[in-house]
């Protein structure tokens, strides 16, 4: 009897053991994530899979002009409205033709600004990217850390183009500076301001450019979730 008695405690004592074992290999190999990733994340990319549908209205304003135009972007169907003036156009962007794919390379450029942090996932295989710490932001002057990405030089809309993230510790960008081929000087800076939440999503809707009249902002946004 008392082989039995020990035997039972022995046999939980072993069992428990194992799992304990498991549970420590488990959150040992769980990976962290990159700085691309953090950026993303920071600006609610996990809320991203609750949404079935956004809108927006992509404005410049240059000098005394304007210019905008709406899109209406349906992410499960992948299907895409342009307003644009009097002419609307929808179509898919699984079937796209000689004049969808024009319309669709300027949804990709106003996407791009709206969501630009959440390229960084979506585009992850496109570039390769490098991070620095203690950098001079180029508008404000302030210490903050750099994300450069820099995409292939064949395929996309803009092969072998370059980004430069300025942000904080908290990974929200605060300026960003686009280099064309990958040039040294900055084809464009602008700021990242007027941040608003929208089911989730951080989504920055004003850009500017240094002594300029050159805005570039987003207007009548809205996102529909599951």
């Amino acid at each position: 009897m008392k082989g039995i008695i020990y035997f039972i405690p022995l046999f939980f004592i072993l069992l428990t053991a194992c799992k304990t074992d498991k549970k420590t290999k488990l959150s040992t190999d769980k990976k962290e994530q990159t700085i691309p990733e953090k950026i993303a994340y920071a600006h609610g990319f996990k809320n991203w899979k609750k949404v079935k549908e956004i809108q927006f209205s992509f404005n410049v304003d240059r000098d005394t002009s304007h210019f905008e135009r709406k899109w209406i972007w349906n992410t499960k169907k992948s299907q895409v409205t342009r307003i644009l003036k009097k002419d609307t156009i929808t179509y898919s962007r699984n079937n796209l033709d000689s004049v969808t794919t024009k319309v669709n390379g300027g949804f990709i450029n106003d996407k791009f600004w709206l969501l630009a942090p959440y390229n960084l996932i979506w585009d992850s295989k496109n570039y390769t990217f490098n991070h620095a710490i203690n950098i001079e932001a180029p508008i404000s002057k302030k210490a903050c850390q750099k994300l450069t990405i820099i995409y292939g030089k064949k395929g996309g809309y803009t092969p072998g183009d370059a980004y430069d993230f300025y942000f904080g510790e908290d990974y929200i960008i605060k300026e960003w500076a686009f280099r064309k081929g990958n040039q040294e000087e900055a084809s464009m800076i602008t700021t990242w301001e007027d941040y608003s939440k929208e089911s989730g999503l951080q989504i920055s809707k004003m850009h500017k450019k240094v002594n300029s009249d050159f805005k570039l902002y987003f207007t009548n946004l809205k996102v529909y979730t599951y």
